[in-house]
């Protein structure tokens, strides 16, 4: 969740939603983004206003802008706006995958050590800002959500490192520009995780790695996967059903069907 030193022009956007939790007060207003920033409406300003500078519980070494409240922070972000039925703040918390994720790429820095990293789905941006801690010659972090590019960049610049935020890259073809492709809490809605995981799939043939991060999700891909860490992750009952999800970092590889073939 790095500032971007220019702002990357992108084809096509990322048929995506931010992440979900399992909480239903949360599903159930999940709907795509059509966010319009209206002149007094500044989103930096905003972000800085209504959340808090605090690390996530995995990683200490990292400061996000957070909620301390998701249902406040959403209704304000809706009046702000002058819009209703808009997504909750998800850029707003730290999701557990992110966690698991961003903890396993600190944790095993050649991971990434000068190698070209895209955060899909990023959210708070928590999984590029770790990788660019980490050694990662650069990150680009993926989000549909305008106010997470926003949160992406004050993130990165708070934690001095720098990321690249666009709001989508085409998903018919692999990312060749990327070394590495990491993916914390994707697989929280059927459209999206099965759009998402047939890029992935495009990539991991093309012979970039890819790693997902899941804490349980509904639809984590059934095969192709291969265990590399797991991490408890303290969570708020505010936006997941359970005081703690156990989070799995996986190599994806291909299903079996194409492996074997």
């Amino acid at each position: 969740m790095r500032r971007p030193e220019r702002q990357k022009k992108c084809k096509a956007p990322v048929k995506s939603l931010p992440p979900q939790s399992a909480n239903p007060r949360i599903e159930k207003r999940s709907t795509l983004l059509t966010l319009t920033f209206m002149t007094p409406f500044n989103p930096l300003a905003f972000i800085r206003d209504q959340t808090r500078l605090m690390p996530p519980p995995l990683l200490p070494e990292v400061l996000l802008y957070l909620a301390t409240e998701i249902t406040p922070l959403w209704q304000m972000t809706e009046d702000s706006l002058a819009q209703s039925n808009l997504p909750p703040p998800f850029w707003a918390v730290a999701w557990p995958g992110g966690q698991g994720m961003g903890r396993y790429v600190l944790d095993h820095p050649d991971l990434v050590r000068g190698k070209r990293v895209v955060d899909i789905a990023s959210g708070s941006g928590i999984v590029a800002i770790a990788a660019m801690k980490a050694g990662a010659r650069q990150a680009l972090a993926i989000d549909i959500d305008p106010l997470a590019l926003a949160a992406i960049k004050l993130n990165a610049e708070v934690n001095g490192v720098a990321v690249e935020a666009c709001a989508g890259i085409p998903l018919d073809t692999a990312h060749r520009k990327a070394d590495i492709i990491l993916a914390g809490d994707i697989c929280y809605q059927q459209a999206m995780s099965a759009s998402l995981t047939r890029w992935l799939h495009l990539c991991v043939g093309a012979d970039i790695p890819v790693l997902i991060a899941d804490p349980g999700r509904a639809y984590v891909p059934e095969n192709g996967l291969s265990a590399l860490a797991q991490y408890t992750v303290p969570t708020s009952l505010d936006i997941e059903d359970q005081e703690s999800r156990l989070v799995t970092v996986w190599q994806l590889g291909l299903p079996a069907e194409e492996g074997d073939s």
